[in-house]
């Protein structure tokens, strides 16, 4: 392990993450709400924690391996998670657990809150909240990787690191600190139609941003305690909607649909078709369910709510603007079960991804041709293209691991002093970066234990980083030189 660039590296990265308190003074200042001393302390910490570890390695040149990568993606999420609590700490005077709650949730893209009241807080620190999701969506490190490329450490490992597992090998460019840019640029030019459309359809331009940065990142932090459901207009809804999708899907395919001015690309890539599809029906049978059970007067409204609600579940963002906890029993467990599966891989989006389910559905009926006809060889296909057994041995290990994490999470929930639908909400609230869970965890995590907090803290990491990336450090093996 090469320790003093790791720690190097650690170092450039706090210094320049110490930049992103820098909107939130100007905002503080426009606003005058007086928080603006709160994030220059933030930043001057941060950039001094920064500097502290660069100095002592600056000569450190050393070239990272992979093994590094995934130490330095871990440990780093973690960092951001207490630096980025800061102004939690200092302004909002939450305790360190709720502050690295919310600040672990924000960089995740869980959405997932401690803080009640967010109409009363101050702009900046509502700011701060959003901010920290738009640069969590996308992934703090792959931004180091296309504004730094002259850093002398491994690019590509941190790359493979941090982004989406079924996508990390596929790049829109030969270099690594230019795919890296490119889909920031992609990201930021989404980020920018989405508030453009938000405030031509009525919001201020300070919810406009906010939200636009919740949204494409799937995040859903609101700078309103109703979410989205504050504006109660359709519009709204409509365009939030559409950029949710939009963050749910392969960000390689918005690049492919860019290079080509061809939006055809979108309906060739077989995961976005699927994406597609799962959206559609299950935003019909959610829509018929509240119908049949009379939730509301009108069709066009059930289709509504539905359709909100399933975009939002799917892609893990967690806006609302219904509870739907109250809805008939069996939308909620099919709204769980949309946030399982998740958007595609190599978007904001969390869950397991609609690739991995894809191919664990051929898995199956692969396996059940085989039983018919043993002698036969079958291939498993995405598209055109043939997926290797390596690749299979990988989804399947995935999803193993998935799953026992969500069970072992909600038993130790349980032992912590959750009833078994807290639990289990909590856990689909955080490992699937949805937010907003069910039984004492469907709105917020504020009146739950410290502990119930810190395991949403770890099943947030885990599901960010994809189960591999920080479960890799707990085997002894990963440790042996």
């Amino acid at each position: 392990m090469h320790w003093r660039a790791i720690i190097r590296l650690f170092g450039i990265l706090l210094m320049l993450y110490s930049l992103s308190f820098l909107p939130s003074i100007v905002v503080a200042l426009i606003y005058s709400d007086g928080e603006w001393l709160v994030f220059g302390v933030s930043l001057v910490i941060t950039a001094s924690i920064g500097i502290f570890l660069w100095l002592p390695n600056i000569q450190e040149q050393t070239e990272l391996s992979v093994r590094d990568g995934f130490l330095i993606v871990t440990l780093f999420w973690a960092l951001l998670g207490m630096v980025g609590a800061l102004p939690f700490i200092l302004g909002l005077h939450l305790n360190v657990t709720d502050a690295v709650f919310e600040s672990i949730s924000g960089f995740t893209t869980t959405g997932a809150t401690v803080i009640e009241g967010l109409d009363r807080l101050p702009p900046s620190v509502l700011y701060h909240r959003q901010q920290i999701h738009w640069l969590g969506g996308m992934g703090v490190i792959v931004l180091a990787v296309a504004i730094l490329p002259l850093l002398g450490v491994g690019g590509m490992q941190l790359y493979r690191a941090e982004t989406s597992g079924v996508a990390k090998h596929e790049k829109p460019t030969p270099r690594i600190a230019e795919t890296a840019r490119v889909l920031w640029a992609i990201y930021f030019a989404l980020t920018a139609a989405c508030a453009l459309a938000f405030w031509l359809a009525g919001m201020n331009t300070f919810d406009a941003i906010g939200h636009a940065f919740a949204t494409v990142s799937t995040g859903g932090f609101s700078t309103h305690d109703a979410s989205i459901g504050y504006f109660d207009s359709p519009l709204i809804e409509a365009i939030a909607t559409f950029f949710m999708l939009a963050g749910g899907i392969n960000f390689t395919i918005h690049f492919l649909a860019w290079r080509k001015r061809d939006p055809g690309a979108y309906l060739i890539d077989p995961e976005v078709r699927a994406f597609g599809l799962i959206f559609l029906g299950g935003s019909l049978f959610v829509a018929a369910s509240l119908y049949w059970a009379s939730a509301y007067p009108e069709g066009l409204t059930c289709l509504r709510y539905a359709s909100f609600q399933v975009a939002s579940i799917l892609t893990s963002t967690g806006f609302s603007t219904a509870t739907f906890a109250l809805w008939p029993l069996h939308v909620p467990l099919v709204l769980v079960i949309l946030s399982f599966t998740g958007g595609c891989g190599g978007s904001t989006a969390g869950g397991i991804k609609v690739l991995r389910v894809m191919l664990l559905v051929k898995l199956g009926f692969r396996q059940l041709f085989q039983l018919a006809h043993p002698q036969a060889l079958a291939v498993v296909k995405v598209g055109n293209r043939s997926v290797t057994e390596n690749i299979l041995f990988s989804v399947w290990g995935f999803s193993v691991l998935y799953v026992v994490t969500c069970v072992l999470l909600t038993v130790a929930m349980m032992a912590a002093g959750l009833d078994l639908e807290s639990a289990f909400g909590a856990v689909v609230a955080t490992v699937n970066l949805l937010g907003p869970g069910l039984g004492k965890v469907a709105t917020n995590f504020a009146t739950v234990d410290p502990v119930v907090k810190w395991l949403g803290v770890f099943g947030m990491l885990a599901g960010r980083l994809e189960i591999f990336t920080l479960f890799i450090l707990f085997l002894p093996d990963y440790w042996r030189n």
